[in-house]
């Protein structure tokens, strides 16, 4: 035994490394292997950042692939591009039409109005009172059958709707501080190119200066544009206080981001897995009801430190701005930009009717 020994112990010792490395292989690539294997992909187009701390739509989105991926055992993979990695926001509404490349997309107003034309009375000027009539219409079913319109005129069926960095808008300029009507006449004020926001201006007794966000920050410190508006948060974060000295939190527009998804990818999904997208995206837009308050009352705060004077426009003010602007955007909607009387009514009396009964509803419970 002693002979034979030294004989096989080269050849043992080979086996043994051969055994070791093939479980060391088998391990690793078990690891490296997914727990399943999906069978469709839905990919997501944003234009905001990735970030999870700046944004409500990185986050809500991170919900919405836990959900989706989990309650479809991974059958669905859900694959998120921000800041803008896929194209532009009609660039990349184009490409969800057809739902092979890229399934779904968050896209502003303005880009929302190019695929359903009616989504432009959502920037009437002074719509809502308040977060919460914001929330409640936008997540109601009337909204939601309102929304049938687009899937029937683009291919884009409605997810939600998301606070376009915080919805309520803040004015900011480098000339006076926003109190009264009267403030805003002769101030150039940068819009984004939508003939909405002009209109708006115009009617406040500004001047209207399109611009591409790019061009805001130059605009503005070299006196191209007196101010300009955007939500608290969106002010902050891109530090206007640098640039501007003064801001009004007027919330005269509610700026949104509508989540849209491929009519014709969906209905290819099973039953199950469509009632699973649906839950998912009604947990992930309250979810971002709530960071963008959050982010719009941070960015408040910050901007009465930053800037040099800070205001909030109280509901009088708000009530006689309303007064002159709702006439000149009805005015401009139907007859300018071809929606029918009776839709911006309906749209408007909706908004109405259900921040009369969340008033109710508040006082019954709370105030008796």
């Amino acid at each position: 035994m002693d002979s034979i020994a030294p004989k096989q112990q080269p050849q043992s010792l080979f086996l043994a490394f051969l055994l070791v490395a093939a479980v060391t292989l088998l391990s690793l690539t078990l690891a490296a292997a997914p727990a399943w294997a999906a069978k469709y992909t839905m990919t997501i187009a944003h234009i905001y950042p990735d970030d999870l701390t700046n944004n409500e739509v990185a986050p809500a989105l991170e919900r919405f692939k836990q959900l989706v991926e989990s309650g479809t055992n991974g059958e669905i993979e859900v694959k998120v591009f921000g800041s803008g990695a896929l194209g532009s926001e009609v660039e990349t509404g184009k490409q969800a039409q057809k739902g092979r490349t890229i399934q779904s997309v968050l896209i502003s107003s303005g880009a929302t109005s190019s695929f359903y034309k009616k989504y432009q009375i959502v920037v009437t000027p002074f719509l809502f009172p308040n977060y919460k009539t914001a929330w409640a219409f936008f997540d109601s079913p009337w909204f939601a059958n309102f929304m049938r319109g687009m899937r029937k005129e683009s291919g884009l069926r409605y997810l939600g709707t998301f606070d376009d960095g915080g919805g309520f808008v803040a004015f900011t300029n480098n000339k006076r501080l926003i109190k009264t009507v009267a403030d805003i006449k002769g101030l150039r004020i940068r819009v984004e190119e939508n003939p909405a926001h002009i209109v708006i201006m115009k009617s406040l007794g500004a001047v209207a200066t399109p611009l591409p966000w790019g061009e805001v920050q130059t605009a503005l410190a070299t006196g191209l544009a007196d101010g300009q508006f955007n939500a608290p948060g969106v002010n902050d974060m891109f530090k206007l206080a640098d640039v501007t000295k003064y801001t009004t939190w007027s919330g005269h527009v509610y700026n949104s981001v509508t989540w849209l998804v491929s009519d014709a990818w969906f209905l290819k999904l099973p039953t199950e897995y469509q009632k699973v997208i649906v839950r998912a995206s009604r947990e992930a837009v309250t979810i971002g009801h709530g960071v963008a308050t959050q982010i719009s009352i941070i960015g408040w705060v910050n901007s009465c430190k930053n800037f040099k004077k800070c205001y909030i426009l109280p509901d009088s003010e708000k009530a006689k701005m309303r007064a002159i602007s709702r006439p000149a955007f009805k005015k401009w909607i139907t007859t300018d930009f071809g929606i029918a009387v009776r839709d911006v009514d309906a749209l408007w009396a909706e908004v109405d009717r259900i921040a009369a009964k969340l008033e109710r509803d508040w006082m019954n419970s709370y105030q008796k």
